[in-house]
């Protein structure tokens, strides 16, 4: 493939998970401490697993950039200054971190499986602690910048940012583990992305 084509198709691969961050926003619960419950937190994670390390983390670098440049395609259909660095600002700044650490995870693990035949578990393993720590990364970032926002020490802002959100990041460290490879592998099979992509 040439280097032009592949440019576009990178260009409109980081485009389409950009626009798929801004939809997976809009599926959010308002929570009573003001820190949405909402899908982007599964869609992140994705775009690192799915397009690896580089471009996953551009998706949402794109993402960040057009909310706080007025594009309301953060939660409720909001954007601007005033929410990318508002009390849930620490999230939504961290969330090119959370790809990257995600791509990154997926990618060792592809080495680690290359390299020994039978390495599918701890494969998985890398993977899955990759995406644990972009998690954790996450929260830590949300909750220092929640009680800065909101004048809180940190306990109170572990209980109102982070806690009520654990049992739900559990399951979407899941579902990202198990859709992630799946969704890369039937985009590879469509010659949608190329080995040699992620």
């Amino acid at each position: 493939m040439s280097e032009n084509k592949q440019n576009v198709r990178n260009l409109v691969q980081i485009a389409a998970f950009t626009a798929l961050l801004a939809i997976m926003a809009q599926i959010s619960i308002p929570m009573p401490a003001g820190v949405p419950m909402t899908m982007q937190t599964l869609a992140v994670p994705l775009a690192g697993l799915i397009l690896g390390a580089n471009r996953g983390t551009l998706a949402t670098v794109l993402y960040v950039l057009l909310g706080i440049f007025g594009v309301p395609v953060f939660a409720g259909f909001s954007g601007g200054p005033g929410i990318a660095f508002g009390i849930t600002g620490g999230f939504i700044i961290s969330f090119p971190v959370m790809a990257y650490l995600a791509g990154l995870g997926i990618q060792l693990a592809d080495k680690i499986h290359r390299s020994e035949a039978s390495a599918k578990i701890k494969s998985l393993g890398v993977m899955y602690l990759f995406l644990l720590i972009g998690a954790v990364v996450n929260y830590i970032a949300g909750m220092l910048w929640f009680g800065r926002i909101a004048g809180t020490g940190m306990r109170e802002a572990f209980v109102l940012s982070v806690l009520p959100f654990i049992p739900t990041s559990i399951i979407k460290i899941v579902l990202a583990g198990w859709m992630g490879p799946l969704l890369r592998t039937v985009l590879r099979r469509a010659h949608v992305l190329e080995t040699s992509d992620v």
